[in-house]
């Protein structure tokens, strides 16, 4: 497989504007990164990010990882990130992904084959060890949607399969806080009229995010 390349994530970012990671394509590591990010956008998702030959692999699941082997999750394959990215957490005020980035996990990752071959045919399996996805996944390719594969992610029967729901554990691994405490600190003023998202889910977490803030800053001015 080719080198990796950054080209496709510096070109969709302002740098100037967006407090993202530049970053470049790292040293090959034998211990290798993983963490997933919790990603209030124009959608809510979690970004699910492996490392491989000095790069973050990189794929949005809409519905988040599930511990139930039951559970098939799409995973959207997107460009590939900056190893740096793995420790980013806070607030994209504009542009490309604007919104508010919670780190939800983090840890190592061990890929159960070769890992070049696995994904040239397709399918990923690999153990997760973080602080709260444990255990064997594996990520089976489907098809194409324009320009970005489609995958599922599937939690593999094993000791660390479970039933509840992960996603209730819904604080960073870094700061401890959730949307609104990362928020809490600073709204970029042109959400207070045009928001990353107005309709659907994602808009409505924003509108009670920004509502609630707002409504404690007040408070606290009087």
């Amino acid at each position: 497989m080719s080198a990796r390349t950054l080209a496709v994530y510096k070109k969709k970012r302002n740098f100037k504007t967006s407090p993202e990671p530049a970053g470049k394509v790292g040293a090959s590591r034998k211990k290798l990164f993983f963490c997933v990010q919790k990603h209030l956008a124009s959608h809510l998702h979690y970004d699910l990010r492996l490392e491989y030959k000095g790069v973050l692999l990189s794929w949005a699941v809409p519905k988040g990882p599930s511990l139930d082997p039951q559970m098939k999750r799409l995973a959207v394959e997107v460009e590939d990130h900056p190893r740096d990215y793995g420790s980013f957490e806070g607030i994209i005020p504009s542009g490309y992904g604007a919104g508010i980035v919670l780190l939800w996990d983090r840890g190592t990752w061990l890929p159960q084959g070769d890992i070049a071959l696995m994904l040239e045919k397709g399918h990923l399996s690999f153990q997760l060890h973080g602080e709260k996805l444990k255990g064997g996944f594996s990520l089976t390719r489907m098809r194409f949607a324009g320009s970005k594969p489609q995958w599922l992610l599937v939690k593999k029967d094993d000791d660390e399969a479970s039933r509840l729901d992960v996603l209730k554990k819904d604080k960073s691994v870094k700061s401890k806080k959730d949307f609104a405490a990362i928020v809490r600190n600073h709204i970029p003023d042109s959400w207070l009229h045009n928001p990353p998202a107005r309709g659907g889910e994602a808009g409505g977490m924003f509108h009670s995010l920004l509502s609630k803030v707002l409504k404690k800053k007040s408070v606290r001015a009087l």
